[in-house]
């Protein structure tokens, strides 16, 4: 397993391309509404990276075992949609949708990855609610990524937050990032406290509850990427990069 210790320098840069992805994603988030397909939220969010002189990350990349890279700077997935959707002029957004969007960029060399999940115009207050836990689940995983805790520690605080009202999806997980978009350490969002990889400073991770409002058995479509809800229940994903400290963690795709 390599985990890459960033140095003060390479802190900085992933620290500025973070705030730089917060950005842009709280852009294409403004931008989700009834009538706008997921292609012109892709489009805009590849306009926005470029203005900056930045690289998306997923545009073009080809994780490992899959046959054909990924056609699109944004992840964008709708309801049943866990992660992985791809963008289309055919999916247009209508009001009591749920989206996820999903981005990474490569700035100075260096990564940052980033997730949020939004209203389509006014939704149910039980869909509101999955993307409020969701969302309250990465920040208790968060605050558990402490210096000295373990990565057990993180899956364990957000399984315990969760507590059963939602599906918790255990396919996917959490990850290392910064010199490539995927690193090492694996983090699970459910697991044992004091178990798995120890925690230090200048590690940066992704931490990316993924939770269900039915059960968290999953697929996966026939384009190779776009993993659905195998019940057809909704699903919300949040996901913040951070840097572990001597003291609190520190978000690094914030405003």
């Amino acid at each position: 397993m390599a985990i890459y210790i960033k140095t003060k320098e390479e802190i900085e840069i992933i620290r500025e391309g973070g705030k730089r992805l917060a950005t842009i994603l709280a852009k294409v988030g403004k931008m989700v509404a009834p009538g706008v397909t997921t292609a012109e939220l892709d489009e805009y969010a590849y306009k926005l990276i470029k203005e900056g002189g930045d690289t998306p990350a997923f545009l073009n990349y080809k994780p490992e075992g899959h046959h054909k890279a990924f056609p699109a700077s944004l992840c964008t997935s709708t309801n049943s949609e866990v992660v992985h959707g791809i963008p289309s002029k055919r999916r247009v957004l209508k009001e009591g949708d749920i989206i996820c969007i999903d981005l990474g960029i490569k700035h100075k060399g260096y990564f940052t990855d980033h997730a949020i999940t939004v209203p389509v115009g006014k939704i149910s207050q039980k869909d509101q609610k999955l993307i409020d836990d969701t969302k309250e689940a990465m920040m208790v995983g968060i605050w558990a990524a402490k210096n000295g805790n373990t990565t057990g520690d993180i899956g364990y605080a957000i399984e315990s937050f969760v507590n059963k009202k939602y599906g918790i999806v255990r396919e996917l997980s959490g990850h290392g990032v910064g010199i490539e978009i995927h690193e090492d350490p694996y983090i699970p969002n459910f697991g044992k406290a004091g178990k798995g990889v120890k925690l230090i400073p200048g590690m940066i991770i992704a931490i990316e509850p993924m939770l269900t409002n039915g059960k968290a058995n999953i697929e996966v479509l026939n384009d190779g990427y776009t993993i659905i809800t195998a019940d057809g229940s909704k699903a919300a994903h949040f996901e913040h990069t951070i840097l572990i400290t001597k003291d609190e963690p520190e978000i690094l795709t914030m405003l």
